[in-house]
């Protein structure tokens, strides 16, 4: 009887791209202590919450870029074998 074989799994490297990951938790954490100065409203909002949602959004499309940079590397790395 055979045996499944297993999936060839590609080997980590790290790019310069994966930097990118960085972005959002150093805006929003690194920014609170500025934003929290501001005690204005936007759009109806205290300045440090809109901060805080602000990055929320970006870090969703830092994750969507890094994930297409990201997907459009690996068939390169897997024509390579």
């Amino acid at each position: 009887m055979a045996t499944p074989t297993e999936p060839r799994t590609l080997p980590l490297r790290f790019r310069a791209y994966h930097w990118l990951a960085l972005v959002p938790p150093i805006g929003m954490l690194g920014g609170v202590p500025f934003a929290n100065r501001v005690h204005t409203l936007v759009l109806g909002l205290p300045f440090l919450l809109l901060w805080i949602v602000v990055w929320v959004v970006l870090a969703a499309g830092c994750m969507v870029l890094l994930y297409a940079l990201d997907h459009r590397a690996a068939p390169d790395e897997r024509s390579r074998e």
